[in-house]
């Protein structure tokens, strides 16, 4: 019970919200590049908030479920099919056993995401996270990215449990970057920007950047005027913060991100906002990039307003909505349980067959 790999797309792999606690050792937290897309992927269908997904960059797989169960769909728009027919982003999807599911050329963005209901992927944790860390091969999958003919099961083999009378449906999330936008992105003060000249610094907050192809999960490299330091970017190496923007010898930014080494021997600048990390990842070659100063307060408030949002989405996939009900689907799920409780009583009048229940029926009637 769970999925067949046809085509394994690119990079596709299996994350989570990261391995914490072993930078110390060495060992990078990997986890998923856009944690909003996963928060809400989960969100849909009824997922704790940091199970397991798929995650892939630049061109989807094509899966065969061996089972039924609901899956959403988040992240960049890949222009995916489900047994053909157009199957939309952030809501929950019902699949059958058979049932094939394709991605094509992303319309939007840069990395996609699958959640599967029942709690997703059976995969062991290692360390305590399920994602993949290839470079250490490392976690998810047998430390690897998917292949063709991979089968991966389901946590649960029973997922027909999502509240039939809830939408489990969200409006598209247009916080990413669209063409010929200016991506700003908030950062707070780096801890070494005194090694930066004035000008470097001016340089930095004042002027517009690109993202280029040399971007990956490790880090994006971007394009623009050199930032100037005061005598070179080089310091004894230190701890990498996820969003740390490095500036090397030649002057241009990196970004450092979810598959970053632990340590860096460069001087780092700010660190952006991890509110604002969804619109980086999101962003193919090309984008422009401005940078905006604020406070750790700031990064902070911003935090706290994004965690409300989660909770409101909550209420949001959890309204009831006419359309959503099935009293055939609620037949079909109730009847085993009854027959169950039939045999369990061994001729016994059940519970619904007693006075009581028919006394209670007539109250609430």
């Amino acid at each position: 019970m769970g999925i067949m790999i046809r085509k394994p797309g690119v990079a596709t792999t299996v994350q989570d919200t990261g391995r914490f606690g072993y930078m110390g050792s060495g060992f990078s937290p990997s986890g998923v590049m856009d944690r909003r897309a996963l928060r809400l992927a989960n969100l849909l269908v009824d997922n704790d908030s940091d199970d397991c997904v798929l995650e892939f960059a630049l061109a989807g797989p094509t899966l065969r479920f061996t089972t039924d169960t609901f899956i959403a769909l988040t992240g960049a728009d890949f222009s995916a099919r489900l047994d053909g027919a157009e199957a939309p982003l952030y809501r929950a999807l019902p699949v059958h056993r058979g049932s094939k599911l394709s991605f094509g050329a992303p319309r939007r963005g840069v990395y996609g995401y699958i959640a599967f209901a029942g709690g997703s992927l059976s995969v062991a944790k290692v360390m305590g996270s399920r994602s993949t860390n290839l470079k250490c091969s490392l976690g998810g999958w047998h430390g690897r990215t998917l292949a063709p003919n991979d089968y991966i099961p389901f946590a649960q083999k029973e997922t027909d449990y999502l509240p039939m009378q809830a939408s489990h449906e969200l409006p598209y999330d247009d916080i990413y970057p669209k063409p010929g936008e200016i991506v700003e992105l908030r950062v707070i003060p780096g801890p070494q920007e005194e090694l930066f000249t004035d000008a470097g610094i001016k340089t930095f907050y004042e002027q517009t950047f690109e993202t280029t192809v040399k971007s990956d999960r490790m880090g994006y490299r971007l394009d623009g005027p050199a930032i100037e330091t005061i005598a070179g970017s080089d310091i004894i190496s230190d701890g990498i913060a996820f969003g740390a923007v490095q500036v090397p010898s030649h002057g241009r930014p990196i970004i450092m991100l979810a598959d970053r080494q632990t340590t860096g021997g460069y001087a780092k600048i700010a660190t952006v906002a991890s509110v604002d990390i969804p619109k980086l990842v999101q962003s193919t070659p090309g984008t422009a990039i401005s940078f905006k100063r604020i406070s750790v307060g700031e990064a902070q408030c911003l935090y706290r307003e994004q965690e409300k949002y989660y909770a409101h989405l909550e209420k949001v996939v959890t309204r009831p909505t006419a359309g959503g009900a099935s009293p055939r689907r609620t037949a079909r799920r109730l009847t085993p349980i009854l027959e169950r409780q039939a045999l369990a009583s061994r001729g016994k009048s059940l519970w619904i067959d007693t006075p009581s229940a028919h006394s209670a029926t007539k109250e609430n009637g």
